[in-house]
């Protein structure tokens, strides 16, 4: 019997969907430490101080919105695996016993002879263009997860936290996810900063419930935590962006001179985003982009005519 290994990477699945419950968990905290225990009671206060816990309440709620927005449409969006009959010209040409290298010189050269089975699939497994786990054609930039059990169309990397892969159709949602997390849990800390300065006079005056408090500090160093790792995120992601290059892509780049699908920042943050500058901070996609922009479907990828390898 076969026996695959990574099938036991599978089993990472079960502990992702644990994960959005910790996710959900935390949204629940911090909304129940940030709004109603400690800026919603200002707001009767009168003055700047209200006029400041209201800016505070509607800013949280917006980023809290699109942070859900986006992590919603990573979570069931598909990245993208590779059409069930999809293979390469190359491999097309194999199998029909042609070559499209020669074909100008038919005339002169001898006919290509008919390959079996077996060097079909000899050729193949030595292809880039080859899947050997999901027996399959593989188009550029495609990896195969040992998570999902498939290849994954521009993959980047599989996130736990969302039970899924990140790839080509959901990379931007997973960006903007990352984006609005990081900055929701920068102002919750910033926002409880006061209140927990005052943690333990609050405490020893009693003017909090126990539980409360406990609320208040556990949220502070959650969001503290969670917005000192994900600036680190954040940094190497926008590098990954502004030279068109996936997580797994990193070892590949540095063996070359210059990376072929560097296409300039303007062109790099377009083939993720899009075109339209009104949508890049939403996840959705406009349907021009979509019709223009083939890297957003993750089967073709424009690259540079002078890249050198």
């Amino acid at each position: 019997m076969d026996l695959n290994p990574f099938r036991l990477c599978s089993g990472i699945k079960v502990l992702g969907y644990f994960m959005i419950l910790i996710v959900l968990a935390i949204v629940a905290l911090s909304y129940d430490a940030v709004v109603v225990l400690t800026w919603a009671p200002h707001l009767r206060d009168g003055g700047f101080t209200s006029f400041l816990s209201f800016i505070i309440i509607i800013t949280f709620h917006i980023l809290l919105v699109m942070l859900m927005w986006s992590y919603i449409k990573v979570v069931i969006q598909d990245p993208g695996c590779v059409p069930e009959n999809w293979k390469l010209v190359s491999e097309q040409n194999i199998e029909e016993g042609n070559s499209v290298a020669l074909s100008d010189y038919a005339s002169i050269q001898p006919p290509t002879p008919t390959l079996s089975t077996d060097q079909i699939e000899r050729r193949q497994s030595q292809s880039k263009g080859y899947c050997s786990k999901c027996q399959k054609g593989k188009p550029p930039r495609c990896h195969h997860c040992s998570v999902c059990q498939r290849c994954v169309l521009k993959m980047d990397h599989h996130c736990i936290w969302v039970v899924n892969c990140v790839g080509a159709r959901n990379y931007k949602f997973f960006l903007l996810f990352v984006v609005y997390t990081f900055l929701t849990t920068t102002l919750d800390t910033v926002v409880l900063l006061p209140s927990f300065i005052k943690f333990f006079q609050q405490a020893k005056n009693h003017s909090l419930s126990p539980g409360n408090i406990a609320v208040i500090f556990l949220v502070f160093v959650l969001n503290l935590a969670f917005s000192l790792s994900l600036l680190c995120f954040v940094i190497m992601h926008a590098s990954l962006l502004s030279s068109n290059t996936t997580s797994v892509e990193v070892y590949e780049k540095k063996k070359t001179v210059q990376w072929k699908y560097d296409l300039g920042l303007k062109r790099n943050f377009e083939q993720v985003f899009g075109a339209n500058k009104a949508l890049w901070f939403f996840p959705l996609f406009s349907t021009k982009d979509l019709e223009n922009i083939p890297a957003l479907h993750g089967m073709e990828f424009p690259t540079r005519s002078n890249a050198v390898e």
